[in-house]
């Protein structure tokens, strides 16, 4: 009797250390031991485009595109892509738009017209960019050659250009980006041009609706719209359409105050080209998230991009999306 109670404790023990090595055996059997937990890295944001701020995922060529800005020319093609729009006084006291193109490109943009000098002295800071235009004068043509840029005009480029049905020349030129970046296959990639952004306003802003910017012979105005988180475009009293069907506007009002003056280029009728000073320090308006700041602005050479401070010395934010660019001046050179 004795000996069958030995040989049962045994055989009891075995089979308890039979089911303890079982046990540990798998991770799905109740009582294993923890297991140490896997670590998964989130996956990278996006890097942001310098000239908007949105995620991309790489970044592309610049095309830069000479806008006609007068009724004649309304409503232009593929201006509510661009990613900077830079409005520019030209001869009479008019404006003409310089449309910055590279996170995103429209099948068309025109009506595509003519370049101006002050074009010359923005452009560095993109590199090397594509720019289409329509011609310049005569006596402006040795100035394009040696300024850095790729020449896409359409006479260096015609068969990236066509005459759009329904509207009259010289307002019917339109160019197609895809074609125009293909002539110039090296143009510089899309870099920092000293734009920051963020997703909420810096502090410091005045709560606005509208702000204006005159011209001699031409008045903007940028209303704010909530529903839209934009400010949309006004010309001369009437909204700013694009061919699309939409109102143009931008995340971003930039209201640029420079130094013009008189240069030495003049039109048909002697109007005198006005020369944009857009280097050099000088002060503006910053137009976001239905606030208006007051800024400085820095440009030390052409080849620097233009960074904005607020009042207070800190590095002035942008709304995610698209910039527009207004080059003004306090005292604006009559035609």
């Amino acid at each position: 009797m004795r000996a069958k109670r030995v040989i049962g404790a045994a055989l009891a023990s075995g089979l308890a250390l039979l089911a303890a090595s079982c046990s540990s055996s798998g991770d799905d059997t109740p009582g294993s031991q923890p297991q140490a937990a896997s670590v998964t890295e989130s996956p990278a944001a996006p890097p942001e485009h310098p000239f908007t701020g949105m995620p991309v995922a790489a970044r592309r060529p610049v095309l830069a595109v000479k806008i006609e800005n007068t009724s004649s020319g309304k409503p232009q093609i593929g201006v509510d892509k661009a990613d900077i729009v830079y409005v520019e006084q030209v001869e009479g006291g008019l404006t003409r738009l310089m449309a910055i193109f590279s996170s995103r490109l429209p099948k068309e943009v025109g009506p595509v017209r003519s370049a101006r000098i002050s074009d010359l002295h923005i452009l560095p800071m993109f590199g090397k960019p594509a720019l289409a235009y329509s011609g310049v004068q005569t006596k402006m043509i040795p100035f394009v050659q040696e300024a850095s840029l790729f020449d896409v005009s359409d006479s260096a480029a015609p068969g990236a250009y066509f005459r759009y049905p329904g509207r009259y020349a010289p307002y019917n030129l339109v160019g197609t980006p895809s074609k125009l970046l293909r002539e110039a296959g090296k143009a510089t990639k899309a870099k920092d041009i000293g734009f920051a952004f963020s997703d909420e306003p810096p502090a410091g802003g005045v709560p606005k609706k509208s702000y204006s910017v005159r011209y001699p012979a031409a008045r903007f105005t940028f209303g704010w719209s909530e529903a839209k988180k934009r400010w949309l475009v006004w010309q001369d009293g009437e909204k700013d359409m694009a061919a699309g069907g939409a109102q143009l506007g931008a995340a971003t009002v930039v209201v640029q105050y420079t130094k013009t003056e008189r240069s030495q280029f003049h039109d048909v009728n002697g109007s005198y080209t006005p020369l944009v000073h857009s280097t050099g320090k000088g002060t503006g308006i910053v137009l976001r998230d239905g606030q208006a700041y007051k800024v400085n602005w820095e440009r030390p050479s052409e080849e620097d991009g233009t960074t904005f401070t607020t009042a207070d010395g800190e590095r002035m934010t942008f709304a995610r999306g698209p910039v527009w660019v207004v080059l003004a001046s306090r005292k604006p050179i009559q035609p």
